[in-house]
């Protein structure tokens, strides 16, 4: 839940979490790493979906020429990789639905990024203190 959360335009951070859960050992690292990058992807997508929506009800909400929306015009759907970035990473989804680029393949980097940065979080948690 707090992964999903983190992914949203909702500030929280779902780090901490994940590494108490890599220390204490109760489940297994494939399914930490699944259960976060499931629920990050999936708020992700939320915020994809309520640029995709924001688009279709008011066209002018927000300027043409904004640093999210010109990085992901110029870059496409690649941007993606890097919705895991605090911040920056929610104004790329929001750009990316804001500008209806392909779903299948703004899921599929969504989810990369995600996996790529929760892979991190826990190989940093069980090295560090494991």
């Amino acid at each position: 839940m707090t992964s999903f959360v983190a992914a949203t335009l909702l500030p929280a951070g779902s780090e901490a979490l994940l590494s108490v859960m890599v220390i204490e050992q109760r489940y297994s690292f494939f399914a930490l790493i699944m259960a976060a990058t499931l629920g990050n992807t999936l708020g992700g997508l939320v915020t994809f979906a309520m640029g995709h929506l924001a688009r279709n009800v008011k066209k002018d909400l927000l300027p043409k020429q904004t640093a999210g929306i010109e990085r992901v015009r110029k870059y496409g759907v690649i941007c993606l990789l890097f919705s895991w970035l605090p911040i920056v990473g929610d104004l790329l989804c929001f750009a990316a639905g804001w500008l209806k680029l392909n779903v299948f393949w703004s899921s599929t980097l969504l989810l990369l990024g995600k996996l790529m940065r929760y892979g991190v979080v826990i190989l940093l948690a069980q090295g560090v203190w494991g």
